[in-house]
């Protein structure tokens, strides 16, 4: 018995790594995670978010180094990342310098990854705006509801249910980019609050400036990231804005945390 289950074991992962080969990352590839906030915190988010994404790193073999402090952003040292992570940003982060690195970095190739309230940070910059997709514009209680997954076959959404309830704080945009494609919806019949209407997008990529950009709108506390289905969320936005197929031959797929 322990031999044949070895056996299936041993047929499962090789059916796994092929599944997985089409979109697999380059080896010794880093992301910058980057919490720096002008605004409101989230801080539990942002702990349990740096703890989270330095741990996919280990697992998933890609370099992750985080920091509070925008004197990273110059183009020289921008150059040691495949993309940049916006983990739970409020207000006017980077002044003029750092945004004119940064719209090199996109410019080059780069990776953007935007999380949850990265859509409540740098107003007066429409450039960025553009990056992330949408800026905030308010949220009602917290509270559960409906997301609808309207591209399956993404990898950062393939895992999920196609109806997906939710606890989350939910937002509300006050300007939503024209070029984004949309990974999940949520049904403003299903809460209380809502201000988007029946099309309310709240995870999407594109590419942007000769870049690449994921948004999802989703992780407002560390319960995010004790939740398998959010974290496997992220991943798949991290392995797109590094340069993978943003599609899948099937749904059925999971990334162990």
């Amino acid at each position: 018995m322990n031999r044949l289950r070895l056996q299936l074991t041993g047929v499962l992962l090789l059916s796994f790594s092929l599944l997985f080969s089409s979109y697999a990352i380059p080896k010794q590839k880093k992301i910058l995670v980057f919490s720096k906030t002008a605004g409101f915190r989230h801080t539990a988010a942002i702990q349990a978010g740096k703890a989270g994404l330095l741990a996919l790193g280990r697992q998933h073999k890609f370099g992750v180094d985080t920091t509070e402090s925008a004197a990273v952003f110059t183009p020289e040292n921008l150059k040691q990342y495949a993309a940049v992570v916006f983990l739970c940003t409020t207000g006017n982060v980077l002044n003029d310098e750092q945004q004119k690195a940064f719209e090199q970095f996109i410019h080059n190739g780069g990776g953007y990854v935007g999380l949850h309230s990265a859509a409540d940070t740098e107003y007066d910059w429409p450039w960025f705006g553009g990056l992330n997709g949408a800026y905030f514009k308010s949220h009602p209680r917290q509270q559960e509801a409906v997301f609808n997954i309207v591209d399956s076959t993404n990898i950062a959404t393939a895992h999920l249910p196609t109806v997906w309830k939710r606890f989350d704080e939910l937002y509300n945009f006050k300007w939503i980019g024209t070029d984004l494609h949309v990974l999940i919806t949520i049904d403003e019949n299903t809460y209380t609050g809502g201000g988007n209407g029946d099309d309310h997008p709240m995870a999407w990529y594109h590419e942007y400036d000769g870049g690449r950009g994921f948004y999802t709108a989703l992780g407002h506390d560390n319960k995010s990231w004790e939740d398998p289905l959010y974290v496997q969320h992220v991943l798949g936005g991290i392995h797109y804005v590094m340069g993978a197929n943003p599609q899948v031959k099937s749904r059925s797929i999971a990334f162990n945390r």
